[in-house]
């Protein structure tokens, strides 16, 4: 359907919604609220009234129902039938969309990830942010006062300092991941990367959902999770998403990930409030997805948490091999021992290394075959 298809009916509603779910005959719509509070927050954040219809949203905006309903679901938001539920945002942000479109900057089904990506990302941010942190600082401060009365203007506040702040994030970790990038040795390894990815995971979860109250078991995995992101932003690894007891996390070299693991186990069982915690990881070829990994090593990587003694860390045969490689690992310790006597005869500085290896035994992994861990400690001699 095209801008002039739409002009041409501009003063009537198309007889279906145009957020309908193309399969289904049901229009399961889901309808703006009506609080006043809640419309006047929306305008706040928004910065903008309610105007427009789904199908006067995407007249304006000049693009075509269908691709409208499609930028709309990708992004995350409910059907909304034909109820005066959008704004001047709204179709700036159809527009643009399309626009990067039609400029030929973007293709269709890349536009469409780029709102579903963007969608997700910021969903779970603003949850989090509704949830954790403004829920407490809504709380009454004076007797009498409603939260309805302090939330406006809290929001009124925090707004724009927010918004500046996930700009410079958002900036931030874009400058890092085109760096990145552009380092590819070539385009096939833009998507197809070799990385080390880990997993790290807590023993014994299950047993504690069942024995701690809720608000209990949510400090512990916040506090899992904090830990763990923050000992891999700062050993040079990338979180790419945690899962209430588990981790995964990514780098680029094997040095890197392996010392964010021996970290991880080592900060874990210093801290008498956490369960004890088990590290697999993996080194090959890895599919980069809208921020999340996929394939055989991550595969692997999952294979090796699960089959880990508690508080040790499994690597595979690639990530050994890489740690030998690179001078992080001896190949052998008979190698090194022998190194180490011929440096000692010669008068010259034994090789240092940071961690150490040992062959553990072979098993089958289910869709895997036969593989053949290695265990990882940090080498103290």
């Amino acid at each position: 359907m095209t801008v002039d298809d739409i002009s041409s009916g501009a003063d009537e509603e198309p007889p279906f919604s145009p957020y309908r779910t193309p399969h289904h005959e049901v229009d399961h719509t889901a309808e703006p609220t009506n609080d006043p509070l809640a419309i006047r927050l929306e305008q706040l954040i928004l910065g903008a009234d309610r105007r427009y219809t789904p199908f006067q949203a995407a007249r304006t905006a000049g693009v075509s129902m269908e691709l409208a309903s499609r930028f709309w679901r990708a992004m995350g938001f409910p059907d909304i039938g034909q109820a005066k539920a959008l704004t001047e945002a709204d179709v700036l942000a159809l527009r643009r969309l399309a626009g990067l479109v039609e400029a030929g900057l973007l293709s269709e089904p890349m536009a469409v990830q780029v709102a579903r990506s963007t969608g997700q990302t910021t969903a779970r941010l603003a949850e989090w942010q509704i949830d954790s942190f403004l829920a407490g600082l809504t709380e009454p401060p004076e007797p009498g006062m409603t939260r309805t009365e302090v939330t406006y203007p809290l929001v009124e506040l925090l707004l724009p300092e927010l918004e500046e702040f996930l700009r410079y994030v958002w900036r931030r970790q874009l400058a890092a991941a085109t760096g990145r990038v552009v380092q590819a040795a070539d385009d096939e390894e833009m998507v197809d990367r070799r990385l080390a990815v880990g997993f790290a995971d807590l023993v014994g979860f299950t047993r504690l959902t069942r024995r701690l109250e809720e608000e209990e078991l949510g400090e512990l995995v916040e506090a899992f999770e904090t830990t763990c992101a923050d000992l891999v932003a700062a050993h040079g690894g990338r979180l790419i998403k945690t899962l209430g007891d588990e981790v995964l996390y990514a780098a680029d070299d094997a040095g890197t990930a392996a010392e964010i693991a021996l970290r991880l186990i080592e900060t874990m069982s210093n801290d008498d409030t956490m369960p004890e915690l088990r590290v697999g990881i993996a080194f090959g070829t890895v599919t980069t997805r809208m921020g999340d990994v996929f394939g055989t090593t991550v595969n692997l990587a999952s294979r090796l948490t699960s089959i880990a003694p508690k508080d040790t860390v499994l690597v595979d045969g690639a990530l050994a091999e890489e740690l030998g490689r690179h001078g992080d690992a001896p190949v052998s310790e008979s190698e090194a021992a022998a190194e180490t006597e011929r440096a000692e005869k010669s008068g010259e500085e034994p090789p240092a290394y940071r961690f150490a290896l040992q062959p553990m035994w072979q098993r089958p992994v289910r869709g895997l075959g036969v593989v053949e861990p290695w265990l990882l400690t940090r080498r103290t001699t």
